[in-house]
């Protein structure tokens, strides 16, 4: 009898790590957390063999809840650099917007989408700001999900500038950002066989408000201006049965065409996969393929000293007549293995050790789900990426329920999010809008919990970038380059009572520049508001936040703020 308990318990980790055969292709690609455990920890949603892990998410599904909650809103904001004496800034801000959480049977989704005018007093301009985030799903057949997300936030133009926590009027170092995907997914038990497969486009485009002051000496980096990719895989598998072994074979491609410097990545990848299970909650992970990878882009175009061209922006001219030159080329062998323990339906962790890009690579994932409110994700990650093809990952990897969290005081878009299926951080993706393409390390966890009336979240990481660029090219010196970012955010939230809400967050940001003559960055902010019900949808908010930063032997502000506000709920 204990034997075939055993033998029950393996197939049944087998199943769970059968369940994100499409999923776990796809995390071929990509270098961000997004795709460390994509198909290595199953989601909520992923069919395990006894049933119960399905008639679970099918029970949240069958919980319809649909709260559309358009609003209008009028506030007055001041703002001050309270160390260096700097002049003090008002302006009224007008918005409108809408929040949305909708989950039924076949869908979900949750959305924030904000258009906000800011009419500036004295010295301070008038501004317009779109700021949203999107992440949805919908089952338009048994196994198919057409899936999509979307992202609009401002952000900082050059990691090496200032970064101030707020991207307020026409303030340097600011750059408004837009990314998008969407595509379809498939994951299907057909004839004892799993079936999997998906394509996902993607968009991201940068827009730039005023170049970087940076320190003398440092050279500004170049800025992304826009990009599409494509990804698409396919992958077939069978769990542990008729084989003591479960076993996987997939193949996909992805590319991208960036218009900076006409850049180009385009990469492709067979391999195959086995899982054997050696007891009740541990199995072995084993895999082999070829790749084939290869990054190119033009020249910038010179001046009559040889010096790169830039435009208003700051972006380099592209010199269209030169030849699309290699910055990273590698074809062969891949190969990975590894292990996954899987104690209860609550924990998992799955580590690995291979060889891909020519180099030795670590991942792995861990995800624990203490009870019905709090979660706990964490994921280690190598890989290529750029900022097009990480934000695409990255919005694929958002819940598709979240609490939408924004600055008080500013109004963008919190760089992380948390809900009832966990978290996510887009923080190593925001906060520079290069057009480099790099190899991606690092690792990163979020915590989402609730407790005491409390709501609460943590988001942290550490990311290290080493830009990828043409040797030959005149900008050349720039391959090699490792930048490091070390990165907390932490946001609470609390109904006081039936007509009052308190929220707080915070974060800590610190980048360590490799670039020759470029100096440090180290930032922090706090924020508080409190929300009351006067009288049916009408709100009123105050809220105050002090943010601070400095470019190391450069420049450094202490920023003080404070707004008071009304918003109408419809």
């Amino acid at each position: 009898m204990r034997s075939v308990t055993t033998i029950r318990h393996a197939a049944m980790l087998a199943a769970v790590l059968s369940a994100g055969t499409a999923t776990g292709a796809h995390a071929q690609f990509s270098g961000d957390p997004a795709a460390s455990g994509a198909g290595e920890a199953p989601s909520a949603d992923a069919p395990a063999s006894d049933g119960r892990s399905a008639k679970r998410a099918e029970g949240r599904r069958n919980q319809r809840q649909i709260d559309v909650s358009p609003y209008l809103e009028i506030g007055q904001v001041l703002t001050a650099d309270l160390k260096n004496g700097g002049d003090v800034l008002t302006y009224t801000t007008v918005a409108a917007g809408v929040d949305a959480a909708i989950v039924t049977r076949r869908a979900e989704l949750s959305a924030t989408l904000r258009y906000e005018h800011q009419f500036g007093w004295g010295r301070q301009g008038d501004t317009d700001v779109i700021s949203g985030l999107a992440r949805g799903r919908i089952e338009a057949a048994r196994g198919l999900n057409l899936e999509g997300g979307a992202l609009a936030t401002r952000t900082r133009a050059d990691r090496q500038g200032a970064d101030s926590g707020l991207f307020i009027g026409d303030a340097s170092n600011v750059a408004n950002l837009y990314s998008l995907y969407a595509g379809p997914t498939f994951a299907r038990r057909i004839g004892g066989l799993d079936f999997g497969a998906g394509y996902r486009f993607g968009y991201t485009k940068v827009d730039v408000d005023e170049p970087a002051i940076l320190a003398p000496g440092a050279q500004p980096q170049d800025i992304f201006d826009s990009s599409t990719n494509h990804v698409a895989w396919a992958s077939l598998g069978a769990r542990p049965g008729d084989l003591p072994f479960g076993w996987q074979v997939s193949g996909g491609y992805e590319r991208e065409d960036a218009s900076q410097l006409d850049q180009r990545y385009e990469g492709k990848y067979a391999r195959a996969d086995v899982t054997v299970p050696v007891g009740p909650t541990l199995a072995l992970l084993g895999g082999v393929g070829y790749e084939d990878i290869e990054i190119g882009q033009r020249n910038p175009l010179l001046d009559a000293n040889g010096v790169p061209v830039r435009d208003a922006n700051g972006r380099f001219v592209t010199d269209r007549s030169s030849p699309r030159q290699l910055s990273f080329d590698t074809d062969g062998l891949i190969w990975d293995a590894g292990v996954m323990w899987q104690p209860s339906r609550r924990t998992s962790l799955t580590a690995r050790v291979g060889r891909r890009y020519g180099d030795t690579i670590y991942t792995g994932s861990f995800s624990y789900r203490a009870d019905h409110a709090t979660t706990i994700q964490v994921g280690l990650y190598d890989g290529l990426s750029s900022l097009g093809r990480g934000l695409s990952g990255g919005l694929a990897a958002l819940p598709t329920q979240f609490d939408p969290t924004r600055n008080p005081i500013g109004g963008g878009i919190n760089p992380c999010v948390f809900g009832e299926q966990g978290g996510g951080c887009l923080s190593n993706q925001l906060g520079n809008a290069t057009s480099a393409q790099y190899r991606s390390r690092g690792v990163q966890a979020t915590l989402a919990s609730r407790f005491a009336g409390w709501s609460y979240g943590v988001g942290v990481g550490y990311d290290q970038r080493k830009l990828l660029a043409p040797l030959l090219s005149p900008i050349g010196s720039l391959n090699g380059t490792k930048d490091e970012s070390y990165y907390l955010f932490v946001s609470a939230g609390r109904r006081l009572d039936v007509d009052s809400d308190l929220s707080l967050s915070g974060y800590v940001n610190y980048f360590d520049n490799g670039a020759p003559g470029a100096s440090d960055v180290q930032s922090a902010g706090l924020s508080a508001a409190y929300s009351r019900r006067f009288w049916r949808g009408l709100t009123g908010t105050a809220a105050a936040s002090l943010n601070a930063f400095d470019q190391e032997g450069f420049n450094s502000q202490l920023i003080g703020s404070a707004l008071v506000g009304l918003r109408y709920n419809f």
